[in-house]
């Protein structure tokens, strides 16, 4: 019994291994660089467990495919479809678009393209930001410049002048 509990924990890492392999090559590895930190251990955790739990149900079963090995393949396979769901919200809505990308490195703003209200959202409320109706816009014709609201608010602070 104690073979066989080691055999699964090696499954499970080399599941893990294989499952964010076959992730970064199918969903693009720029979208898992994008996506909160969460969404990649969940998901890519709960899809190696459910492939170690169908091998354990196979192997403590009398035939290899009964019904606890087919509901945990099918855990999997509905795992792994959210992974793709994950990698096509981050495509659409959280990476930055090229015009991005330009007007930072044009204006000499080290944040990447990454808008300050989408990095709040992600990193420390640790979830994806709403989709609105205006987020296919760019953020130029959004704001008019490529500063994002928060600093244009900044910079329009009344502030107490020096005397």
């Amino acid at each position: 019994m104690l073979l066989l509990r080691l055999a699964y924990a090696t499954l499970f890492l080399i599941a893990l291994i294989a499952v964010f392999v076959l992730w970064s090559q199918v969903g693009g590895q720029s979208h898992l660089d994008y996506m909160a930190w969460q969404w990649k251990l969940l998901l890519g955790g709960g899809a190696a467990f459910a492939a170690v739990k169908a091998t354990a149900a196979s192997v403590a079963g009398e035939r290899a495919w009964n019904g606890k090995t087919l509901r945990w393949l099918g855990i999997l396979v509905m795992l792994l479809a959210a992974c793709g769901v994950a990698s096509y919200y981050v495509h659409m809505y959280v990476e930055p678009d090229d015009d991005a990308q330009q007007d930072d490195s044009a204006a000499g703003g080290a944040r990447g393209g990454f808008e300050i209200e989408s990095w709040l959202s992600i990193y420390i409320c640790g979830a994806f930001p709403a989709p609105s109706a205006r987020s296919t816009e760019t953020r130029t014709q959004r704001h008019g410049s490529a500063r994002s609201s928060v600093f244009r608010s900044w910079d329009n602070a009344r502030l107490p002048r020096p005397s």
